[in-house]
């Protein structure tokens, strides 16, 4: 989810954080040179000449009317990305997501197998590209892609297996390469497999119950209900700055939406969809999920503030990249799949 999705975005802050376009200086600022830093520069201005015709079209003895007023223009609040490119995106992936998920559950974890390389491609290159670090991505790929499909297979015990093979393999694989900044590599190679496949992990897990289709169906549903809900009423009544320093698009209101958005779709998911569930663990469920949507999309706004970027790839029109997609997915598939087996069971 990205930044401007919570309320209206402040165009003053984005400006002075990502600094200068590429077509040129921002409008209104001071052009710097010498003809701006001289003491003297506003005594140099030529004066603007006065034209000898009058400007209102009157005869030569008619004073000239007064200049009117004019009103400043209030800006629009806009939602900050192509909607109709978000919107056309959204649905595609949605087919693609419901199809495979209903009719073969083999195909689902290999959506998801995909989703989580081309994530870590995303992240390892924008840490190298901004941050000179170098996490190899190719034990981390195989081993991403390996974790997903232990978790269907073997449940948590297989993801954890696969999860400590991968961070192996990426200390003995940049040990091929020179040993500067071999420390702070690996750290980004382990913390990237942790963050991105074995997080994902947990959705595969979901999957293996009786009914794993609806309780995947369910987390998807609450994740992209709360976003909606944060977008919703932070957009339209957003006033009030959640975490300004981290996100400044997102506001307290909008937080507020979230929660009861996700909490109404949480009640009626765990009511019809999840067998043995009631409403009220919906509540609770919703209410989780709101939190964990939230926290996840701020850790990846801190890591883009950080990396001094607006969006981690540019893969999917409208939304940005894949991981710009699963800032709020990765941390919630733990929470639901933790409370979907405390309240019904694995």
């Amino acid at each position: 989810m990205s930044d401007s999705s919570w309320g209206a975005p402040s165009q003053a802050g984005q400006a002075g954080y990502w600094g200068p376009t590429v077509g040129g200086p921002v409008q209104g600022a001071v052009t710097a040179g010498p003809a701006y830093d001289a003491p003297e520069a506003q005594q140099t201005r030529p004066m603007p000449s006065v034209p000898d015709v009058p400007a209102y079209g009157g005869d030569q003895d008619d004073d000239p009317m007064p200049d009117a007023p004019q009103p400043v223009p209030v800006p629009k609040k806009t939602a900050g990305r192509d909607l109709s490119a978000a919107i056309g995106v959204g649905v595609g992936l949605g087919v693609v997501i419901l199809a495979s998920l209903f009719v073969v559950k083999a195909v689902f974890v290999g959506v998801v197998a995909v989703a989580v390389v081309v994530g870590l491609w995303e992240l390892t290159s924008r840490l190298q590209e901004r941050k000179g670090i170098k996490a190899p991505l190719v034990p981390l790929a195989v081993g991403g892609a390996a974790m997903v499909v232990a978790g269907y297979a073997s449940d948590a015990e297989g993801a954890w297996v696969a999860m400590a093979f991968t961070a192996l393999a990426v200390l003995v694989w940049r040990m091929t390469q020179p040993p500067e900044g071999y420390l702070k590599d690996v750290t980004a190679g382990v913390f990237a497999a942790f963050y991105v496949p074995f997080l994902a992990t947990f959705v595969a897990m979901m999957l293996t119950a009786d009914d794993g289709a609806w309780r995947v169906l369910t987390f998807l549903v609450l994740t992209v209900v709360s976003d909606t809900g944060a977008y919703a009423v932070g957009w339209r009544f957003g006033k009030h700055k959640l975490a300004p320093r981290i996100s400044p698009g997102k506001t307290r209101e909008g937080l507020l939406g979230a929660i009861a958005f996700a909490m109404v779709a949480g009640a009626l998911c765990m009511q019809f969809l999840i067998d043995d569930g009631a409403w009220w663990q919906g509540l609770v469920l919703g209410l989780a999920v709101a939190g964990s949507a939230t926290l996840g999309d701020l850790g990846e706004s801190m890591i883009k503030r950080d990396l001094g970027i607006k969006d981690m790839g540019t893969l999917l029109p409208g939304h940005g990249g894949i991981m710009d997609r699963l800032d709020s997915l990765l941390p919630t598939a733990p929470v639901v799949w933790l409370l979907l087996v405390a309240f019904v069971g694995s």
